[in-house]
Order: structure tokens, then C-alpha cells, then sequence
């Protein structure tokens, strides 16, 4: 009986710490009254400012603390996200917001932790303050619209989901032996245009995090990040993958814990892996400054892998190397050089061949930025070059994404283990290379999306600047 007891207590005990740990509470944590007392002061120690496209903030303290002031400080930003966003869904879907407002909040009000459900309330509280009208509820949609979207919503993951080339390097393939990484984001024009925000995040718990960040998302989402710990961090999505568990965690969930809590790559990928809803199924490139050893997690749903190396690289091109997750997970080929991502797999170990020993991060910039068609032998930026332009493409080789598709690389990161430790990367915004995207001409040529209209953006090619931090405030 004694025992039974015991178990009884103990299951009790474990029920509550869960519960408290994941709680929804819809209601602000704070009064109105005290963040009007506070709100100056909280606002004194974050920042923001813009250079060549990027919107570079700072945010501190404690979760509501810092979720107001991201709020506050991107709040016109994150109130076209949420319209922009209304509107290309009902289009693609005949679905209202509303459907997938409350299928978020079904989905996943109870899989948030407390820490990152008091930071959205602040986000909540700081657009509020801001004299913009959002609610908990769309905020959580926002943040969890990768996971929803693209992964629930099954029949539009393929035309929506993102493209990205990435890679990381170390060792003896780099000029001076330390670790060299760059990614560039690959989707449609229309929304990934609102990934232009950098983050300096100094939490009072955890790791601090400097990341390139999506909209409202309080993880990357874009995923280009620093740690505290020394990590650095980028990753391709896995193409053509049809997995997705609803009684998992969410990406937002995991992968923000992983950045502020991991003190090692391992760690990183435990957090990553456990109770894993398959959204955002991505090969994730990770680094660690500290040691110079390199990783990649493939991360399917029913199957993952993690390789390391000191010397040598990874690359990413949204198909996985994991023959389990390729066969079973997704419906991607693995040797059709029409296909975009296994031309651009091909086209970087050219790359890594001809420059092997040499990367640094003027190499790095000038790969993200390489328009060289592998299947058509010649120089030719479209779906299949590692800088990306599916405007570009008139889908004539089978195997294309489409014809003439707004969307393609939008912009460049780049970083050594120097500049990581410095809280500094390189990056540029509008495209890898100096092309840029002018919306008014192609809505001319290309009448098919007049939807687009009033949310298509120009997206002039910018020069690379230097993105910095100071580490400690």
C-alpha cells in the first residue's frame, strides 16, 4: 500500500510539474497597469536599428521583457507578416485565417513551454503598446505557421515549403583550419521577404543567441544562428517529406530550446530530436568554435542520423544522405540531375573540390552566390543554381519546380569561427549575387500572379555588410 502511495505521489507530483511547465494561460502573466510603470524602462535596454535591408534589434531579460520588446520594436513589421500571410493562405487553401488560427491553438497551446508562452504574451503586449491589435492566439499561429502550413496542411507542403543552400566547413578545407558556414534562403518572394530581422537575444536564463529570424517566429525559422555556448548553426529543408506527428513538440518549441539551452552539439541534438513532430524536417549543419568539430543531423520523423568530422564538410540541398529517411520519408529522387536539389548537391562538391583547403569566408560568399546550371552545363541562374531564381526559370526541363515562380535565394549569411566569437556574421540582403528582384516588372510580364499585387515587394540586390553585437551588455 506504502508503495502504491509513493507511486501515486510521485505520478501527481510529475503531472503538476508538466502541467506547470506547459501552461497555456491565454491572459497576460502582467498587469496593464505594471508594464505601463515598466515599459520605459524595459524599452532602455533593447534596440534597434537598419542597414542595407536588415532590421538589426537587441531584446534582454526575462521572457515577457524581451518578448515586448521584440514586439514593440518590430511591430508594424509583424502586423504585415500576419496580413501577408492571411492572404496567400486563403488564396492557396480556400480556407479562412480563422481555420488556422484555431487549428494552431488546437495543435499546439498545450506543447508550448511556460518560458516561451510568457515571451509571446510580451510580443503580444509590445505590439499592444505599440497601437497594434494582435492577440495570443494569432501569435501562436504565427510562430508555429512552418509546423501547420507546410506539414499539417499536406497538400500544400511541396509548393510552399523552402528551398535553401547551405554548407559548413572545418579543418583541412578551410584557410586556417577553423570552421567556415553560409546559408542562403530559398522560398516565395511574398513571405520570406519578412526574414530580414537579425536578433541579438540575451536571455536571463540559457545561452544568448544572435540569429537571423523570421517575422514574429522566436526561433530562427530561417535558421543562421550563434549560441553562447560556441555553437553556430544553418540547415536545408528536406524536400518532398510527408511526415508529421501532431502529438509532437513544435519546431518553434524545440528549436529554440536547443539554441538557448544546449551547451554542446550532442545536446543540441537530443533537444532536437526528442518528441520530434516532424515539422520543419530539415539536415541541420552544426558547429561547435570551441572544438572546430563539425555535424550534420538529418531529422526526418520515423528516422535521423548524426554525423560528425573535424575535417572536411557538409553541404545542404534540401535532400537527405540518410537512405532510410530518403526512401521512407520523402518522395525525393536522389540521382535526377533536373531535380534542383540534387543538381545543387552536385554543383557543391565541384565547388568544395576546387576550392578544398582554401574556404574561407570570401569563397563562402562567392559559392552562395554561384548561378552555374549543372544539368545545362552553363551559367544560368535558375531553380537548379545554389543562388536561386525560379523567376528565372521557364520550367522547359522536366524536373523544374514551375515556370517563371517568384521566388528563389533572397539573401546571404556567412561566418567563421573569428567572427563568431566576435558576435559578428556577414550578410546581405534581396539575393546571393547582384540580380535583386523587381516585383512591378514581373507583375507586368507575368499577369498570372496579379493575386500578388499589393504584396509582392522589389527586393534590390544590397552589398554585404557586417552584422555585429557586442557579446556582453
Amino acid at each position: 500500500m506504502k508503495k502504491r502511495w509513493t507511486s501515486l505521489l510521485s505520478l501527481a507530483i510529475l503531472s503538476y510539474l508538466t502541467l506547470s511547465l506547459f501552461a497555456p494561460h491565454t491572459c497576460l502573466p502582467v498587469s496593464e497597469s505594471y508594464i505601463k510603470a515598466n515599459q520605459n524602462k524595459w524599452l532602455e535596454k533593447a534596440s534597434r536599428h537598419e542597414n542595407n535591408g536588415w532590421i538589426c534589434i537587441h531584446i534582454e531579460g526575462t521572457p515577457f521583457q524581451r518578448g515586448f520588446q521584440r514586439g514593440f520594436l518590430t511591430a508594424g513589421e509583424i502586423q504585415q507578416f500576419l496580413k501577408t500571410i492571411t492572404h496567400v493562405l486563403e488564396f492557396k487553401t480556400g480556407k479562412e485565417i480563422d481555420f488556422f488560427i484555431d487549428k494552431a491553438n488546437k495543435l499546439f497551446k498545450h506543447k508550448v513551454s511556460r518560458e516561451y508562452a510568457t515571451e509571446l504574451k510580451g510580443m503580444v503586449a509590445g505590439m499592444q503598446a505599440a497601437g497594434k491589435d494582435v492577440n495570443y492566439e494569432q501569435m501562436l499561429f504565427m510562430n508555429a505557421f512552418i509546423d501547420l502550413w507546410w506539414y499539417w496542411w499536406p497538400k500544400e507542403k511541396e509548393s510552399l515549403s523552402s528551398g535553401c543552400s547551405a554548407f559548413i566547413a572545418t579543418g583541412d578545407a578551410t584557410s586556417d583550419g577553423q570552421i567556415v558556414m553560409a546559408h542562403n534562403s530559398w522560398s516565395r518572394y511574398v513571405l520570406l521577404r519578412f526574414c530580414n530581422i537579425i536578433v541579438d537575444i540575451a536571455p536571463d536564463k540559457g545561452h544568448r543567441i544572435l540569429m537571423q529570424t523570421w517575422g514574429p517566429c522566436i526561433y530562427s525559422a530561417t535558421d543562421f544562428f550563434i549560441t553562447g555556448a560556441g555553437l553556430v548553426g544553418t540547415e536545408t529543408t528536406i524536400g518532398g517529406f510527408n511526415g508529421f506527428e501532431k502529438k509532437g513538440t513544435p519546431v518553434f518549441e524545440r528549436a529554440r530550446r536547443a539554441m538557448q539551452y544546449a551547451d554542446n552539439i550532442d545536446q543540441w541534438a537530443r533537444i532536437m530530436i526528442k518528441n520530434n513532430n516532424g515539422a520543419y524536417a530539415n539536415s541541420w549543419l552544426i558547429g561547435n568554435i570551441n572544438t572546430g568539430q563539425i555535424a550534420r543531423l538529418e531529422l526526418g520523423l520515423k528516422h535521423h542520423s548524426l554525423e560528425k568530422k573535424t575535417n572536411g564538410w557538409f553541404s545542404g540541398s534540401n535532400i537527405p544522405e540518410n537512405i532510410k529517411l530518403l526512401r521512407q520519408e520523402t518522395d525525393a529522387s536522389y540521382d535526377d540531375i533536373r531535380e534542383t536539389s540534387v543538381a545543387r548537391r552536385e554543383r557543391f562538391k565541384q565547388l568544395f573540390k576546387k576550392h578544398y583547403g582554401r574556404i574561407d569566408t570570401e569563397i563562402a560568399k562567392q559559392m552562395l552566390a554561384d548561378h552555374y546550371d549543372l544539368y545545362l552545363k552553363k551559367q544560368n541562374p535558375s531553380s537548379r543554381t545554389i543562388c536561386g531564381h525560379m523567376e528565372l526559370d521557364d520550367g522547359s526541363v522536366p524536373g523544374s519546380r514551375g515556370a517563371y515562380i517568384p521566388g528563389g535565394a533572397i539573401d546571404g549569411k556567412v561566418l567563421d569561427s573569428n567572427l563568431a566569437k566576435k558576435w559578428t556574421i556577414l550578410a546581405r540582403w534581396g539575393s546571393s549575387c547582384d540580380i535583386g528582384f523587381d516585383a512591378e516588372k514581373f507583375l507586368q510580364h507575368h499577369t498570372q500572379y496579379d493575386w500578388l499585387k499589393d504584396h509582392l515587394e522589389n527586393l534590390p540586390a544590397h552589398d554585404w555588410i557586417t552584422v555585429s553585437f557586442e557579446k556582453e551588455k
